[in-house]
C-alpha cells in the first residue's frame, strides 16, 4: 500500500492546456522587429529584460510580407499551410502570415530567413516580425 501513496507524490499534475491563438481582435503586441541587421536573439532578450513574459508562452508570430499581387499571396499561402501558417491581407497592402507557436530566438531566425526566401522568390520583401500575445 505504501508504494502507491508514493507514486502519487512524484505524478505530475497535467496542466491545462491553453486555448489555441486566434487573432480574433483581442491578441495585444508584445513585441516587434523590423531591422533585418538586428539578431532575434537581441530583440528576445531586450523584450524579456522590459518585463515581457515570452518564454513558454504560446503567441501569434506575425511576418509582414510585401507580396507584389494576389497570384503571389496565394502562392504564399500554399506553400505556407502544410506548416500551419495562415495567409491574409493586411493593411497597406501588407500581407501576414501567422502561427501559433513558443517562440525562441533560433525558430525566430529560422522562420525570418525562410519567409525573407519566400518573399524573394515571389517578387517581394519580408518586412519584419510581430509577436501577439493575449493580454
Amino acid at each position: 500500500m505504501a508504494k502507491a501513496g508514493i507514486g502519487r507524490l512524484f505524478r505530475r499534475r497535467r496542466e491545462e492546456p491553453e486555448p489555441p491563438l486566434v487573432d480574433d481582435g483581442t491578441l495585444v503586441v508584445v513585441g516587434e522587429s523590423f531591422d533585418p541587421a538586428r539578431a532575434d536573439s537581441a530583440v528576445l532578450a531586450d523584450l524579456a529584460e522590459a518585463g515581457a513574459v515570452l518564454e513558454g508562452r504560446q503567441l501569434m508570430l506575425r511576418h509582414v510580407l510585401r507580396l507584389p499581387d494576389a497570384a503571389a499571396v496565394a502562392e504564399a499561402g500554399r506553400i505556407l499551410a502544410p506548416d500551419g501558417w495562415v495567409v491574409a491581407a493586411g493593411p497597406d497592402g501588407s500581407t501576414y502570415a501567422d502561427r501559433p507557436q513558443r517562440v525562441t530566438a533560433l525558430e525566430l531566425a529560422r522562420e525570418r530567413t525562410r519567409m525573407a526566401g519566400l518573399a524573394q522568390r515571389l517578387g517581394g520583401d519580408a518586412e519584419g516580425w510581430i509577436l501577439l500575445g493575449r493580454p
